[in-house]
C-alpha cells in the first residue's frame, strides 16, 4: 500500500480506498476538464471582441479624417473634386476594414442582418455551475453587436455608415457617410455643415461602440481569470482528500524496509543457529 502511495503520489486511487472521497474527486475532475474548455470559449470570445475593437478603432480613424476633408471643403474657393478623390479613398477603406475585421467566420461590422439565424446577441460561453443537487448548468456572457453594426447587407436595414439622411440646401441630396459625394454643383454650405454633423454623429455613434467593445473585453479577461483561479482551487481541494503526504509516505517506506531487512536478517542468524546444531549429530 505504502509503495502504491509513493508511486502514485495519491492516498486515494480507487473507489476501494474510500469510496466517497474517490467519487468526490472523480466528480470534481470531470468538472474541471469542463472549466477548462470554459477558459477556451472564453479565449476565442476575447478575441472575436478583440477584432471588433481593433476594427472599429481603424474605421474611427477614417471617418475622423472624412470629417477633415469636410470642414476643408468648407473653405471658398478649394477643388471639391480634388477633395472628393480624397474622400473616396477614405470610403473604400471604411469597406476594407469592415469586411476584414472577421474572426472564427464571425464579423461584427460588417453583417447581414437578413441573413438566416442572424441575431444581434452574441452569446460567450463563461461557466460551468453544479448545483447542490448535482445537477449543472452552463454560463454564458452575452454581448449586443447592434451598436457595433457599420454597414448591413440587408436593404431594409442599415449601419452607422450606410444610414441615409438627406441635407436640407440648395443641393437637397440623400447620401450616407459612406456614399456622401460633395463634387454636385448645387452643394451649398448648409449642406456641407449638414454632411459635417451627420459625420460627427456616426463618430459619436462609433467611440461609443468601441467603448462597449472595450467594456465586453474587460469583462471577459476578468472572467477568464476567474475561471482559472476556480480550477487551481477545485485542484487543491481535490488534492486535500486524495493526494498522499509524500514525506510520511517515504518515512514509512523506509521504516517498512528497515524492519524488512531485519527480519531477513533475523531468519538467516536462526537459520544458521540451527546448521550448527544439526553439525554436532553429524
Amino acid at each position: 500500500m505504502t509503495q502504491s502511495r509513493i508511486s502514485t503520489g495519491l492516498r486515494v486511487g480507487e473507489a476501494s480506498d474510500n469510496a466517497a472521497y474517490w467519487s468526490i474527486a472523480t466528480t470534481m475532475r470531470s468538472d474541471n476538464k469542463a472549466l477548462g474548455t470554459v477558459q477556451d470559449a472564453l479565449g476565442l470570445g476575447a478575441a472575436k471582441v478583440d477584432v471588433a475593437y481593433t476594427g472599429m478603432n481603424s474605421a474611427i480613424d477614417v471617418v475622423d479624417e472624412i470629417k477633415s476633408k469636410l470642414v476643408a471643403a468648407r473653405e471658398p474657393g478649394v477643388d471639391k473634386s480634388k477633395i472628393q478623390s480624397e474622400i473616396g479613398e477614405l470610403q473604400s477603406q471604411l469597406s476594407s476594414v469592415a469586411v476584414s475585421a472577421s474572426f472564427s467566420g464571425e464579423n461584427w461590422l460588417s453583417q447581414d442582418s437578413a441573413a438566416v439565424g442572424y441575431s444581434i446577441t452574441k452569446e460567450i460561453v463563461g461557466s460551468f455551475n453544479r448545483a447542490s443537487d448535482g445537477s449543472v448548468s452552463v454560463g454564458t456572457v452575452s454581448i449586443s453587436i447592434s451598436a457595433t453594426k457599420l454597414f448591413d447587407a440587408n436593404v431594409a436595414a442599415s449601419g452607422i455608415l450606410d444610414t441615409d439622411f438627406t441635407t436640407t440646401g440648395a443641393g437637397a441630396v440623400t447620401v450616407s457617410v459612406y456614399s456622401l459625394d460633395i463634387t454636385a454643383a448645387s452643394i451649398d454650405t448648409t449642406d456641407l455643415d449638414e454632411m459635417i454633423s451627420a459625420v460627427d454623429g456616426a463618430l459619436g455613434s462609433m467611440t461609443t461602440s468601441a467603448s462597449d467593445l472595450g467594456a465586453s473585453k474587460g469583462r471577459i479577461d476578468m472572467q477568464s481569470d476567474f475561471v482559472a483561479n476556480l480550477m487551481d482551487a477545485i485542484d487543491r481541494g481535490v488534492g486535500t482528500l486524495v493526494d498522499a503526504d509524500m514525506s510520511k509516505e517515504s518515512t514509512r517506506l523506509s521504516a517498512l524496509q528497515t524492519q524488512q531487512q531485519l527480519g531477513i536478517q533475523a531468519l538467516s542468524i536462526a537459520n544458521s543457529s540451527a546448521q550448527s546444531i544439526l553439525s554436532l549429530f553429524r
